[in-house]
């Protein structure tokens, strides 16, 4: 109930304070002539996504999750949890996770929407291989660990892509904003914490040998890593935009 609360006053503050005027391109290219001809039309931007609207979406899925395991669900939620199982924590984040991923593509630079869409699936993939992760390893006396090394693998495609982009504009000369460096340093090592996590919790040592300590953890990471994009996000490119 706190952890979704926080969530859900974040996304109305966010709205009020930033309302609907910065925003962030979305566009595509096309081809104007034969393959390989190097002939290219546009870019012709889809849409001018709000930025405040995209930071308030990530937060009002976790809210709805959050509040939904605490109240109508409940039931199914302690049922599952000391199982080492939740299986609505995945599909909150593998849509809230990937918006937020593909948010800081954009404020990397990305505008492609193909770019962003590939960005899109590939990390909300990687957030469903934990979702297999649980299931195929409930009851289990030896730990299956291909799903969560298929899952690293898929999660760091994203950071790969953002990295080249960053790393193309200081190449050239184009420094990017201070603050999308830090959002991209912060949130790199608190996504990696949720892979930590769940690394120790099939380690099985000390507290993380509790599903309920696993969860508590995931509870306040999810907290942690929304709230720390949400006001990077609002200070450096809305407050300031």
């Amino acid at each position: 109930m706190i952890v979704g609360g926080l969530h859900g006053a974040q996304a109305v503050a966010i709205l009020a304070l930033a309302g609907f005027g910065a925003t962030l391109p979305i566009d595509m290219t096309y081809m104007t002539g034969p393959p390989g001809s190097g002939d290219r039309g546009g870019p012709v931007e889809l849409l001018a996504l709000p930025i405040g609207l995209a930071v308030a979406i990530f937060l009002l899925l976790a809210a709805f999750d959050h509040l939904s395991m605490a109240t109508w669900a409940r039931g199914w939620y302690e049922r599952t949890v000391p199982r080492g199982v939740n299986p609505a924590r995945w599909w909150e984040y593998s849509i809230s996770a990937s918006l937020m991923v593909a948010l800081i593509a954009m404020l990397s630079g990305v505008t492609d929407a193909v770019a962003l869409v590939a960005i899109f699936g590939v990390n909300a993939s990687m957030i469903l291989f934990g979702l297999v992760m649980e299931r195929a390893n409930v009851g289990r006396e030896t730990v299956d660990w291909k799903p969560f090394i298929y899952g690293c693998i898929a999660g760091a495609i994203p950071w790969i892509a953002i990295s080249m982009q960053i790393g193309v504009a200081y190449a050239e000369g184009s420094n990017p904003p201070a603050f999308v460096v830090a959002i991209f340093v912060s949130l790199f090592l608190l996504f990696n914490s949720f892979a930590v996590n769940m690394w120790l919790s099939y380690r099985g040592r000390g507290r993380w040998s509790n599903p309920l300590h696993v969860e508590r953890v995931y509870l306040i990471l999810s907290l942690v890593a929304k709230s720390v994009l949400a006001w990077q996000v609002y200070a450096g490119a809305i407050a300031g935009s």
